[in-house]
């Protein structure tokens, strides 16, 4: 064990309740090998660590010079958080990118929920990282699948599973194979006049999703509300799909679209270049539109999700919900899509002000939420 107090570190500003926690025992036994290794701290890489809790136990331990990964902002907002709460120091922040690998001999990650990003994220270990670098995955038994262990042998000749603890299990992999000249992502996908981008942690990758093409299907019979010009906001844009269909139905609206994914907002920008939009849509990566002002916008789109990572819970949706009552102008509107089991149409009620259902198919609902004044 490292002696770090896991349990001081908080998931704020993400999500918070009783049932989630801010690391579990993968965390522990990643940290525990880094330290085992030898390995000096300028020659780890940390991919995944959702709020920190594998970077700091490190730099608790004396190690300096960790690089680190995270895709959801959100994240690095906590691990900022932690670090100060701690007392510790901020390890340094990077893209998926040779920044982040050049050099480095051992690298730790919290396995992706999706093939497509854990296959982008190896593809870049075996790409940029030194040419001995060993990679230590792990994640909790219950979501882990041989699939994995394929992905990690198409890159590296040597992929070992180590034996499960706490319900844990980490996976060795060493002897990183030749990678074609191009990355394999982002990939594309065409859709009925839009074109879809995706790097891997983008969710449905360059598939339209269920959600979001009923959304599409109901736009053309709604009315915007007034604005001179139409200022529209996609929170929570994905790849952007909602932004880009807009747009090619009202081709004065100015429009942001958002997203806490760093990977969702590279595919964004990516799909916004594809349909031709680049000096119409303005794609940022924040945190619920943490960082756009109250009342700024007219109309927002909005298809929440409903997982936190592996976890079912509403917390994420209702976030947003509560954001867009926030940036909303008194009288703007917010058009939902969302998986009708859900209570979202009760809580975009009390957040957001008068809603009515202006669809529904067997999973979905659309409603048209007014701002209350």
């Amino acid at each position: 064990m490292t002696g770090f107090d896991y349990q001081r570190l908080r998931r704020f500003p993400d999500v918070e309740a009783p049932n989630l926690q801010a690391w579990d025992a993968t965390d522990e036994l990643l940290a525990q090998r880094a330290l085992q290794s030898g390995i000096a701290g300028d020659e780890i890489a940390v991919i995944g660590d959702e709020y920190g809790a594998i970077a700091l136990a490190l730099t608790d331990a004396g190690l300096r010079g960790i690089r680190v990964h995270q895709d959801l902002i959100t994240g690095r907002r906590a691990l900022a958080a932690n670090a100060r709460a701690l007392e510790l120091p901020l390890p340094a922040a990077h893209e998926l990118d040779s920044s982040l690998l050049a050099g480095v001999r051992l690298v730790l990650l919290q396995l992706p929920k999706g093939l497509a990003e854990l296959e982008e994220i190896v593809d870049a270990i075996a790409r940029w990282a030194a040419p001995e670098v060993t990679l230590i995955a792990g994640g909790r038994v219950k979501h882990m699948s041989l699939t994995q262990n394929e992905v990690l042998a198409r890159f590296f000749a040597h992929v070992q599973p180590q034996r499960a603890e706490r319900k844990s299990r980490l996976i060795v992999a060493s002897q990183a194979l030749p990678v074609p000249d191009q990355p394999p992502f982002p990939v594309s996908r065409q859709h009925d006049g839009l074109t879809l981008c995706a790097y891997g942690a983008a969710f449905a990758g360059a598939r339209l999703d269920i959600g979001t093409r009923v959304l599409i299907d109901v736009m053309p019979t709604l009315a915007p509300p007034a604005g001179d010009p139409l200022r529209v906001i996609d929170l929570g844009c994905g790849t952007g799909a909602l932004a880009v269909a807009f747009a090619q139905q009202h081709p004065d609206a100015v429009i942001t679209a958002t997203d806490r994914s760093a990977s969702a907002a590279r595919s964004a920008q990516a799909t916004v270049v594809a349909n031709g939009l680049a000096g119409r849509i303005t794609v940022t990566l924040d945190d619920a539109g943490s960082e756009l002002p109250d009342g700024s916008a007219d109309l927002i789109l909005l298809n929440p999700p409903f997982h936190l990572g592996a976890t079912v819970h509403e917390g994420a949706g209702q976030r947003l919900i509560q954001a867009a009552a926030r940036l909303l102008r008194p009288g703007g509107e917010v058009w939902t899509v969302f998986n009708s089991h859900l209570d979202h149409r009760g809580v975009l009620t009390r957040d957001v002000g008068h809603t009515e259902q202006v669809a529904r198919t067997p999973k979905f609902t659309v409603t048209r939420s007014v701002r209350r004044g």
